[in-house]
């Protein structure tokens, strides 16, 4: 018999929502046995979670910024499987993808909370580091297992999924080859070469502000009003993929803050006392302490007001999206009571469908939640009572807002995770201050307790990716969730031991210290919490009385949500890619408008991997000591106007390569 030649490309239904009666079938099929889990697979996949775990940990301790693993791992694999000569190498593709991918989010969920240990002068054990990661990972991966089918399959088309869009195609393009793989890998190299000259050398700059310009810097002094914009070329590509009708509602939400709070609150500076203020809103930091005025600079008045707000609206939104999910979340806890109880409840599920038996799910969600308990009484607290209370909250919380991470990542490809970790930190500290436990003891068991949410949540996020990856190319879920821990358990081993060490080599706290911008926010809520101080409550309020209202009216909640939290300057690109996938799908005859589109898909892909990729390379740069960096030029207002030429012609180029596309190609 003839072997079947397997297909290579996406269906023409992969993006779009299914019509009555239609499904989506998948490049490798529910009857075929694609080859998944190999020696090879797993091996490569666990190097890449090595590998990238250190490499995320390093950058994101040092300048505050965790890159995304999922796409340059993808590459990685495609062109190493083409160098060797492998063929139909999809299916491994995917697992080395899916077990190395497991860094990004331990990372994200390990050094946005538990440096804020060693910044409050505490101390952190190895043990405390890898035991918070993984068991918050595990925690992660078994509380979106049972939500899987409905985010990847029942809302099939109705979230865009940027980041998983630009991984697939990596993919995709990477086994099929032709001219697709072309234009991807084109696009890759202008996007990875375009946002390389800027981070290494300073050829021009990286965000264009108003403040750059007399004119802009007067109207900051007196109106307060300011405006950013990234020109990152990976950025400009995640805004095409999310498309402008989110891209829109997102920069809506950082408009209100960056346009209309600040503002409002900068004008009162003649009226309000500034050292006032500072101690209304429990300001630490120093620089303002000494010169309280400062509080009225917009970015100040944004980090001090506008995110608090954020958060506020972040948590509102996370409840809103659990009481609409009551249903789904009803559905999965039923099919576990069923399946736990011997109940069938399905006919055979084809192979694409297999998610890992519930039993074995809840067998490994108890096992992880009485690991979770032993590490609390024995590794932090040493109270019984105060254990089950922590381990309460550590489940409810990571259970509620597992929907809310995966709906981030799905409709913004970002995950709001310090936001939600910041409002677990606040809930934790009243809830352990009330039963006594306050003081050193309670900042560390408050911060742990974050640390296992923060993961938890995080792989929650980054797990839904790796999934919507499979659904799209026909992976088996069970083997992806399974290996999944494996990746988990190297990512934990691995940031905690970086952890310690650039703690030992540089610290926290000090001249030269190490940035950590997400656990120095951590530290200053949770201080005052516990050592007696001031809490923006008010604000929280005022941003969660404002989404419910937007709710009412029908406003999207978490994307406008997370543009109050996440600056403005990394907003407002999205809507220029959005305005470019408008301008690429702009043609009357519907058929050349989709091939338009799917070229311009192709292209925001390569951007964004090119992108990912040289944030690797920068960070190995970086770690190696080198400096290639034009202080000088990079400062001055000729990058300025390079950076206002450059970005223009990286759009140009994007509608009118993406314009050329030619029917069926």
């Amino acid at each position: 018999m003839q072997e079947q030649q397997p297909k290579t490309s996406l269906p023409e239904n992969a993006y779009r929502e299914l019509r009555e009666g239609e499904e989506y079938q998948p490049i490798m099929g529910a009857n075929e046995t694609p080859v998944e889990v190999t020696p090879y697979s797993v091996t490569l996949g666990i190097l890449m979670a090595v590998l990238f775990s250190a490499a995320a940990a390093y950058l994101g301790l040092k300048v505050g910024q965790v890159f995304e693993a999922a796409i340059p791992i993808a590459i990685i694999a495609v062109g190493l499987g083409q160098v060797l000569g492998k063929k139909n190498m999809l299916g491994q593709n995917v697992i080395i993808q899916s077990i190395g991918a497991s860094s990004g989010v331990i990372v994200a969920g390990a050094i946005f909370t538990l440096p804020a240990l060693y910044i409050l002068g505490l101390d952190a054990q190895f043990y405390q580091v890898f035991l918070s990661s993984l068991l918050g990972g595990i925690l992660g991966i078994v509380l979106l297992i049972p939500f899987r089918k409905y985010f990847v399959k029942e809302m099939h088309g109705k979230y865009p999924f940027p980041e998983a869009t630009a991984t697939t195609e990596v993919l995709v393009s990477g086994e099929k080859g032709g001219s697709g793989a072309k234009i991807l890998v084109t696009a890759g190299l202008i996007g990875g070469l375009y946002d390389f000259v800027v981070s290494t050398f300073g050829a021009w700059v990286s965000s264009l502000s108003t403040n750059m310009w007399c004119w802009g810097k007067c109207l900051a002094a007196n109106v307060k009003l300011t405006f950013g914009l990234n020109t990152s070329a990976a950025v400009l590509g995640l805004g095409y993929i999310i498309g402008l009708k989110y891209a829109l509602i997102i920069t809506a939400g950082s408009a209100l803050v960056w346009f209309f709070i600040v503002p409002l609150v900068g004008s009162l500076e003649s009226a309000v006392d500034a050292s006032t203020l500072a101690g209304l809103l429990g300001i630490t930091n120093d620089e303002i302490l000494s010169n309280p005025s400062l509080i009225f600079a917009p970015e100040n008045l944004y980090t001090y007001i506008g995110r608090p707000i954020g958060i506020g609206g972040i948590a509102m939104a996370g409840l809103i999206g659990i009481v609409r999910q009551a249903g789904i979340i009803k559905s999965a806890l039923s099919l576990a009571k069923n399946e736990f109880g011997g109940k069938k409840t399905s006919v055979s599920e084809p192979r694409t469908g297999q998610d890992i038996p519930m039993k074995m799910i809840l067998s490994i969600l108890i096992a992880a939640l009485v690991a979770t308990l032993f590490f609390f009484q024995f590794g932090v607290l040493g109270n019984w009572t105060q254990t089950i209370v922590a381990l309460l909250i550590v489940f409810v919380i990571a259970f509620l807002f597992t929907t809310v991470a995966a709906n981030a990542i799905a409709i913004v490809g970002s995950n709001p995770v310090s936001g939600m970790t910041l409002m677990t930190l606040i809930l934790s500290s009243l809830v352990l201050v009330s039963i006594g436990l306050e003081g050193t003891s309670g900042m560390v068991a408050a911060l742990v307790i974050g640390g296992v949410v923060c993961t938890a949540l995080s792989m929650a996020g980054g797990f839904i990716t790796d999934l919507k990856i499979g659904y799209w190319l026909g992976t088996t879920p069970k083997k992806q969730q399974t290996w999944k821990f494996v990746g988990t358990f190297v990512s934990a081993a691995t940031v905690a031991g970086v952890m310690i060490i650039m703690n030992e080599t540089y610290g926290f706290v000090g001249e030269n210290a190490l940035i950590a911008p997400q656990a120095n926010a951590m530290a200053a809520v949770i201080q005052p919490l516990m050592m007696g101080g001031v809490t923006p409550w008010l604000l929280y309020g005022i941003g969660a009385g404002l989404i419910l209202v937007l709710t009412l009216i029908g406003v999207p909640a978490l994307p406008f949500a997370l543009g109050m939290f996440i600056p403005m300057q990394l907003n407002a690109p999205l809507v220029v890619g959005g305005l470019v996938s408008w301008a690429v799908n702009r043609h009357k005859d519907p058929a050349k408008a989709k091939a338009n589109n799917n070229r311009g898909t192709l292209i925001a892909s390569g951007f964004i991997a090119g992108g990912a990729l040289m944030g690797v390379v920068s960070a190995i740069l970086t770690f190696a000591g080198v400096d290639w960096m034009m202080d000088e030029w990079a400062s001055s207002m000729g990058a300025v106007y390079v950076g206002i030429v450059a970005y223009v012609a990286l759009i140009a180029y994007f509608i009118w390569h993406s314009r050329r596309a030619k029917i069926g190609e």
